[in-house]
């Protein structure tokens, strides 16, 4: 019996023309593909919306046997199986929401040889009976989606994942791939670790993403009405908003909602059948607005989310930029946006503190945690500050974040900073901010002779209440001062001894952002970036037609419009008008079972519009 041939690059480059409509490879997609069709184990870290599902999915159709996908999220199963068998990929997947005849039906697939790529959960897989069944089969290789689930390090781990490192015992002869658009380089290390890829390639992309324009500013209360005003600026517009509980969630989405705007919550406490419609609307709607907790999180691959609203700060910068990717996904501008509070941090470092893990993963949480707001209230490109934390060398401003574009003004504010330290000390941590501010400024009502007697009371009458709330913020999150939460009734202490002493001795200095504006208000609000895609005044009105017959077809079939056409095909249909099938094949995303099951219909619409001028 003659081998056959190992497929060849050329090979994939056929694959991702005729399935998948796209005529170049993107980033570090060609190198990994070849790693995989050789048959050797990768680690891939490429940005969100950088194309990981390709690297796993063409060497699936090219190489023998059945390919197996690990993934989190049931969302993210369904919408990538869908997303498939509308490029004529024969793809299924096993997990607690199919039907018991889908599950039949996927194992005769299976056991025939007529399935080529198959999604699970990492639960089910790690089942005995389905490991089993699965590994008298020929298997093309095993993909382990999002990654950064295995680490303990990461900002989702998942104790699940760490299972996953008996697939190279059960598929010794399968190529793994571990792929995640987000891990820190003790992250990469931890996932080849637990998976068992200690001498498998590892291939990091940069984690630019120059379409996505990133703004933070501090919150003023809970920041709702901040929120509902973002929002309304950017009406008919798809997005996400991430609030940190599920009553937060529904206060939101009510108040979106009675401003008549297309908006809904979404958590892990509501019935699973009110969540997948909620989903399903979400997915299927040009500018429908989810408020979610982390719930709604991996698998959201609607590409024209335009916006991501953090109402309440995320707990690392990997868990940020995870979730502000989701915005943008179809390369079209987009926007990250950040509210944040020392509050929020107080509140994340208590639960970090509550966790039953080791001591040492609590202080890489932490650490992370400061990271995280280091970058948010820092004076420095944030876009820049996120790449140098991955692990980027010689980063550039990006030009685009709202510190590029208006710089903030920061004033030496040592002085001050070494009166609020030697006051919280003389206070001996017994009080809250106000009145530590009250201190400060000799306005303690009813104050005891004791107190009045300090050195320092009265002693910073320079500054208003408010640039001392702004400075006792700012000495939070550099970690000089640390809040007790005192159920509910927070207290103020000193913080890290060695820095507090550093900044009484004038060794370090302590910066605070002045306000250019009254309190409560942003110095300017976010730019507001771009619908979307790029369509010409000219090629508008064709465009919403295609978009309509889209919306209408994918109603038809019960599927996201985004698995049809994307927003970019429908723009490129546009602008060139195409007046054939052969015209239209050479369409971006227009693969050749799309264009035998869509090419007429879209060429009707187009011929019912008369050409450009």
């Amino acid at each position: 019996m003659t081998d056959t041939p190992a497929p060849t690059l050329d090979d994939a480059r056929a694959v991702l023309a005729t399935t998948f409509g796209h005529k170049n490879f993107r980033g570090l997609q060609e190198p990994v593909i070849c790693e995989i069709l050789a048959g050797r184990n990768a680690l891939a870290v490429l940005p969100t919306g950088g194309g990981k599902s390709l690297c796993y999915q063409i060497p699936s159709l090219l190489r023998r046997g059945l390919g197996i996908v690990v993934s989190p999220l049931i969302a993210l199963m369904t919408d990538q199986v869908e997303a498939l068998r509308q490029a004529g990929v024969a793809a299924a997947r096993l997990d607690s929401a199919i039907e018991p005849y889908e599950r039949e039906e996927a194992w005769r697939l299976i056991n025939a040889g007529e399935l080529d790529l198959l999604y699970v959960s990492p639960e089910g897989l790690m089942q005995g009976a389905m490991l089993e069944r699965l590994s008298s089969l020929p298997i093309a290789l095993v993909a382990i989606d999002e990654a950064h689930c295995v680490s303990q390090w990461g900002h989702d781990f998942r104790p699940e994942y760490r299972m996953l490192g008996r697939l190279a015992e059960v598929f010794p002869t399968a190529p793994r791939l571990a792929v995640t658009a987000t891990a820190d380089a003790r992250t990469r290390e931890d996932i080849a670790k637990a998976l068992r890829l200690e001498n498998a390639a590892h291939f990091v992309d940069s984690f630019a993403r120059p379409e996505l324009s990133l703004t933070a500013e501090r919150k003023t209360g809970r920041g709702a009405a901040r929120v509902l005003e973002l929002v309304r600026e950017r009406r008919g517009r798809s997005g996400i908003v991430y609030a940190g509980s599920r009553e937060g969630t529904e206060t939101l989405a009510a108040s979106l909602v009675a401003a008549g705007i297309p908006a809904a919550a979404y958590h892990a406490g509501l019935d699973k059948a009110v969540r997948a419609e909620r989903l399903r609307k979400f997915l299927a709607e040009d500018e429908a607005v989810m408020v979610a907790t982390v719930a709604f999180g991996m698998g959201i691959d609607k590409p024209d989310v335009r916006f991501v609203i953090h109402a309440d700060a995320p707990a690392s910068i990997e868990a940020y930029w995870q979730e502000v990717g989701r915005a943008g996904r179809d390369g079209a501008p987009a926007e990250g946006i950040s509210l944040y509070s020392s509050a929020d941090m107080a509140f994340t470092a208590r639960r970090i503190e509550g966790r039953e893990v080791d001591d040492a993963v609590k202080q890489t949480q932490g650490r992370k945690l400061r990271q995280l707001y280091a970058m948010l209230d820092g004076a420095g490109c944030r876009a820049a500050a996120v790449r140098r934390y991955f692990g980027e060398a010689d980063v550039e401003p990006c030009g685009g974040c709202d510190i590029c574009v208006s710089p903030p003004e920061r004033r030496d504010a040592t002085t001050a900073a070494q009166k609020a330290l030697s006051a919280v000390q003389r206070l001996g941590g017994r009080f809250g901010r106000g009145r530590l501010i009250d201190h400060l400024l000799g306005k303690t009502k009813d104050v005891s002779d004791y107190e009045a007697g300090l050195t320092t009371y009265g002693i910073g009458q320079e500054l208003s209440a408010v640039q001392w709330r702004d400075l006792v913020d700012q000495l939070l999150f550099d970690g000089l001062l640390r809040e007790d939460p005192n159920d509910g009734r927070p207290l103020i202490g000193l913080g890290e001894a060695l820095v507090v002493k550093a900044v009484y001795r004038g060794e370090v200095t302590v910066y605070v952002r002045d306000r250019p504006t009254a309190v409560g208000k942003p110095a300017r609000s976010p730019k507001v970036r771009g619908a979307g895609v790029e369509v010409s005044p000219s090629d508008r009105a064709l465009f919403d037609a295609l978009r309509a017959w889209r919306r209408a077809e994918a109603a038809r079939q019960g599927v996201p419009p985004y698995v049809i056409f994307a927003d970019r095909t429908l723009a490129a249909i546009a602008s060139t008008r195409p007046g054939s099938l052969r015209a239209l094949e050479g369409q971006t995303g227009v693969g050749q079972v799309k264009l035998t099951h869509y090419g007429a219909a879209v060429l009707e619409v187009v011929c019912g519009f008369a050409p450009a001028a």
